[in-house]
């Protein structure tokens, strides 16, 4: 199926490495151009040069940064003179229980993880063209049933959430579609941190409490990212899409 990315572009926070990285290798093989950014300078120039130059560009940015999510825009229209839709992704944050997380990591997550969401998206409903476009954000199972060790993804992905949801009915008669991906079990860096230390037993039950038994690879949450990005996903808006294996048990 022709997905219509072609000669389109997209913008990708927090995508130099992990589900971002893989949703822009996705992209760029369905002949659109990406705009990729991350905090540490050195893994966005290599990533940016990893895809291909002429496809990717690099952005230095932190999602925390008020000025960030206009210079993401301006540097794709800079750039490619256009935009169509943007991948809203940052580093997990900080693991732990309720008693074990400071104040400060609540702010510094709440500046990233969820204020920082909003203004990127802000900015790209902002840019896009009267035709509309896509916006996706990426959550986690979490907005549905708590994890474990993970009281600030807890916290502020399900608020997030029905950010987007929200976002989804006022953006809507502009043609702007608003969705969010909730990834499980995906094999990217943060899974394979936070299970170390796990014994193979214990990751052996937990995958086989997945229906289809494995823990997902990234090019596999990356193909349903690029379709929501999409024209292909033209009337698919305010869905939260979990891309799980079958995990949540909720419906």
């Amino acid at each position: 199926m022709d997905l219509g990315l072609d000669g389109g572009v997209y913008v990708l926070s927090g995508a130099t490495r992990g589900l971002g990285r893989a949703t822009a290798e996705v992209l760029i093989e369905e002949g659109a151009r990406v705009v990729v950014s991350g905090r540490d300078p050195h893994e966005v120039l290599a990533a940016a040069a990893d895809l291909r130059t002429d496809r990717a560009l690099g952005v230095v940015a932190d999602n925390a940064d008020p000025s960030a999510p206009e210079r993401l825009v301006a540097s794709a229209v800079a750039r490619y003179g256009r935009i169509d839709g943007a991948m809203i992704s940052v580093g997990g944050p900080p693991v732990g229980g309720l008693a074990d997380v400071t104040d400060e990591q609540w702010h510094q997550a709440f500046d990233s993880v969820f204020l920082g969401a909003v203004r990127l998206a802000r900015a790209v409903a902002r840019g896009l063209p009267p035709r509309g476009g896509s916006i996706v954000f990426v959550l986690s199972s979490s907005v549905r049933e708590p994890l474990a060790g993970l009281a600030i993804s807890n916290g502020l992905r399900p608020g997030l959430a029905m950010v987007a949801k929200m976002m989804a009915d006022e953006l809507g008669p502009a043609g702007i579609r608003v969705n969010g991906l909730l990834p499980g079990r995906i094999s990217t860096d943060r899974i394979k941190s936070m299970d170390a230390g796990r014994s193979q037993a214990d990751l052996d039950r937990t995958r086989q409490s997945i229906p289809l038994g494995r823990d997902g690879r990234p090019a596999e949450f990356a193909r349903v990212a690029a379709f929501l990005l999409s024209p292909a996903s033209a009337y698919v808006t305010g869905v939260m899409l979990p891309v799980d294996g079958g995990m949540l048990r909720a419906l």
